[in-house]
C-alpha cells in the first residue's frame, strides 16, 4: 500500500513559497525574543488543543468533526513534532480504511450483480409466467 499523500509536503511548499518566505522571517523575529518565542508557542498550543478538542466535539454529530480535527493536528504540528508524527500515522490509517472500505464495496457490488444475474435466470425457467419460489394467486 503506497501512501496517496506521499507528495503533499512538497507540493505544498512549491504552492506556497511566497507565504512561506514571509512566516519564516515573521517566525525568525519571534525567535529572536525569548519571551515572545515562549508566548508563541504557548498561543499556538492552546489555540491548536482548542481546535482538535473542539473537531472531537463535533465527530458524533453533522458535520466536518475530522476535518476539524485534522486542522487542529495540523495548527499543532507547525511547533510540535510528536504532533506532525501523530497526523502522519492518521493519515495513512485514513488511507488504508479507505482502501479497505472500497475493496469492501466492490464485493458487495460484485455479490449483487450475480445474486441479480441467478434470479433472471431463475426467472427465466419458470412455467408459464409465474414466478418461481413465489405466491401466485389462483385466477
Amino acid at each position: 500500500m503506497s501512501d496517496p499523500y506521499a507528495g503533499d509536503a512538497e507540493r505544498a511548499r512549491r504552492l506556497g513559497r511566497g507565504f512561506g518566505r514571509f512566516a519564516e522571517r515573521w517566525r525568525a523575529v519571534i525567535r529572536r525574543r525569548p519571551w515572545l518565542d515562549s508566548a508563541y508557542r504557548v498561543l499556538v498550543t492552546v489555540l491548536g488543543a482548542l481546535v482538535v478538542v473542539l473537531g472531537l466535539v463535533l465527530v458524533p454529530l453533522p458535520g466536518p468533526g475530522w476535518l476539524v480535527v485534522f486542522l487542529g493536528l495540523t495548527i499543532l504540528g507547525t511547533e510540535h513534532h510528536w504532533a506532525r508524527r501523530l497526523l502522519g500515522w492518521l493519515r495513512r490509517a485514513l488511507a488504508a480504511f479507505w482502501e479497505r472500505w472500497n475493496r469492501w464495496r466492490s464485493a458487495r457490488r460484485a455479490r449483487g450483480a450475480e445474486r441479480r444475474a441467478r434470479r433472471a435466470v431463475r426467472e427465466r425457467r419458470a412455467p408459464s409466467g409465474r414466478r418461481s419460489g413465489g405466491y401466485a394467486p389462483e385466477r
